[in-house]
Order: C-alpha cells, then sequence, then structure tokens
C-alpha cells in the first residue's frame, strides 16, 4: 500500500498515512484538529518493464543495424521466467 503524507495547515506538523487507494484521505492533524492538505514526498518506486530497461539493454546485438527482434524477445522472457 502506497505510503502518503501530509501537512498541517495550522501547525505545519507533517503525518505519514498508508492507505488504499480506496482508503478516504485523513481530514485533520492529529496534533491540533486542523485540516490537513496532501504534500508530495518526493518517494516514489517505479518498475520499468519492457524493451530498454535494465535485464534487456544487454540483450542487442552491436553487430549492425539488422536485428532479430523475435529471438531477441523469446531471450527476455526467459530472463523474467528465471
Amino acid at each position: 500500500m502506497p505510503i502518503y503524507e501530509f501537512k498541517c495547515t495550522g501547525c505545519d506538523e507533517h503525518e505519514e498515512h498508508t492507505l488504499a487507494f480506496s482508503d478516504p484521505h485523513p481530514e485533520s492533524c492529529s496534533a491540533c484538529g486542523a485540516p490537513l492538505k496532501r504534500v508530495w514526498s518526493g518517494r516514489v518506486h517505479i518498475s520499468l518493464v519492457g524493451w530498454g530497461f535494465s535485464k534487456t539493454d544487454g540483450l542487442l546485438p552491436d553487430n549492425g543495424p539488422r536485428r532479430d527482434f523475435k529471438a531477441l524477445k523469446e531471450r527476455a522472457q526467459r530472463i523474467v521466467d528465471e
């Protein structure tokens, strides 16, 4: 579940809440009771999958412009299945 960061509009206190996407966001600060505003924490996890990322970068041969993408796809799939 994602962790959301909130800042109090009254006392500038920061709070972190672990919420599912369907959970309602907290409305008031636990310290003073003022309204909370969601802020960007800068902590994001991104998982890139597909051609051109991490494990598949080294699969492209450097021997010319023509490439056998079917063989590369099969090789990438074997790596993913490991």
